[in-house]
C-alpha cells in the first residue's frame, strides 16, 4: 500500500513538472514572438531614420518635418507593447528588461528626433516626457544591453530565439551629428512673409488701374491676408498707413500684429475708415519684419479716390 502511494504521488509529480514546463514554454514562446515583432518595427524605425539622416538634405522642410513627425507617432506604441510583455514574469526577469530597455529607446528617439527639429528650426511640438543628453550615446547603449540580455532564454523551455536591435542611426548620428541637413539649402529656414490679397468694403467701382474709385460712403474697410510662405512658425506685423492727399496729413496709421504657423495664412481687418464724398487718399499696406517669396510683396500701395455726393 505504501509502495503504491508513492508510485502515484511519484506519478503526480511528474505529471506536475511536464505541465509546468510545457506552461512555461508555451509562455517563453509567446514571449519571444511578440517581443521579436516589436524588435522588427524598432529595426525599421532605425533603418529609415538613418535614411531620413544620411539622405534628408534633398527634401524640402515641409516633407522632412512630416516624416520626423510619423517617426515619432510610432513611439508611443512601443512603450505600450513593451508594458504589456511584463508579465508574467519570465526567466531572468527578460521580459521586465525588454520593457525598461525599450521605455529608455523611446524616451532616446524622441530626444533625438526633438534635437534634430531643433537644429533644423523646424516648428516641433512633440517631446519626450524626460530627455537625456546625449541621446545618441542612450540608443547604442540599450541596444548594445539588450543584444547580450536577448540570449536568457536559449536554455529555458521552448529555447527560443530573441532577436538583436540596431542602432544604424543612432551610431551615424553620435558621428556626424545634423551636420549633411545643416547643409542643405532646401532644409535652411527662409523666412517669407507676404500680402496674399486685399480687399475693400464697399467694392470698388469700374476705374483706371492703380486706382480704387469708391462710392460716396461715409466708412470703408479694409481686409489684408498675409501669407507665411515659410515652413516655420513666425511673429508677423502689419502696417495700414493711410495719408489724405487733400490735406497731406496722416489720417490713420495702424499696426496689427499675430503669429503665423508654418505656410499659415491671417486676415488683418484694420478699424473702418471714416471718409467723405471726392475725398483722396494713399493707403499703404506693409508687411514688416520679414521678406516676401520670389515674385511676392510686402507692400502694396492704393490710391483711393471717392466718388463725388451724388455721382455714382
Amino acid at each position: 500500500m505504501v509502495t503504491l502511494i508513492i508510485l502515484v504521488f511519484a506519478r503526480d509529480v511528474s505529471r506536475s513538472g511536464h505541465d509546468a514546463i510545457t506552461a512555461r514554454r508555451s509562455e517563453n514562446r509567446s514571449f519571444a514572438a511578440l517581443a521579436n515583432a516589436l524588435v522588427l518595427q524598432e529595426n525599421a524605425f532605425d533603418g529609415r531614420l538613418y535614411q531620413l539622416l544620411s539622405q534628408g538634405g534633398s527634401l524640402d522642410r515641409a516633407v522632412f518635418a512630416a516624416r520626423l513627425n510619423q517617426l515619432d507617432d510610432q513611439l508611443a506604441y512601443w512603450s505600450t507593447a513593451a508594458d504589456q510583455l511584463r508579465r508574467p514574469i519570465l526567466s531572468h526577469d527578460v521580459n521586465d528588461e525588454f520593457d525598461l530597455l525599450t521605455q529608455e529607446r523611446v524616451t532616446g528617439y524622441q530626444t533625438l528626433l526633438g534635437d534634430i527639429a531643433r537644429d533644423l528650426d523646424l516648428p516641433w511640438n512633440a517631446s519626450a516626457s524626460t530627455e537625456i543628453a546625449n541621446p545618441a550615446s542612450s540608443l547604442i547603449a540599450t541596444s548594445e544591453r539588450w543584444n547580450v540580455d536577448r540570449f536568457a532564454l536559449r536554455k529555458e523551455p521552448g529555447t527560443v530565439r530573441l532577436d538583436a536591435t540596431s542602432a544604424e542611426s543612432a551610431q551615424y548620428f553620435f558621428t556626424n551629428g545634423a551636420n549633411v541637413l545643416l547643409e542643405s539649402k532646401s532644409l535652411r529656414l527662409v523666412r517669407a512673409v507676404d500680402i496674399a490679397a486685399v480687399r475693400v468694403s464697399p467694392s470698388p467701382l469700374p476705374a483706371k488701374a492703380g486706382v480704387w474709385l469708391l462710392p460716396p460712403v461715409t466708412s470703408v474697410q479694409f481686409g489684408v491676408t498675409v501669407v507665411n510662405d515659410s515652413y516655420d512658425s513666425q511673429p508677423v506685423t502689419f502696417t495700414i498707413q493711410v495719408i489724405l492727399l487733400n490735406n497731406r496729413g496722416v489720417a490713420l496709421s495702424q499696426r496689427m500684429s499675430t503669429t503665423l504657423g508654418p505656410m499659415g495664412a491671417y486676415a488683418f481687418v484694420p478699424r473702418v475708415l471714416t471718409t467723405a464724398p471726392s475725398e483722396q487718399a494713399r493707403v499703404i499696406l506693409r508687411v514688416v519684419g520679414a521678406r516676401a517669396a520670389l515674385g511676392k510683396l510686402t507692400t502694396e500701395e492704393i490710391r483711393l479716390e471717392m466718388s463725388p455726393s451724388g455721382n455714382t
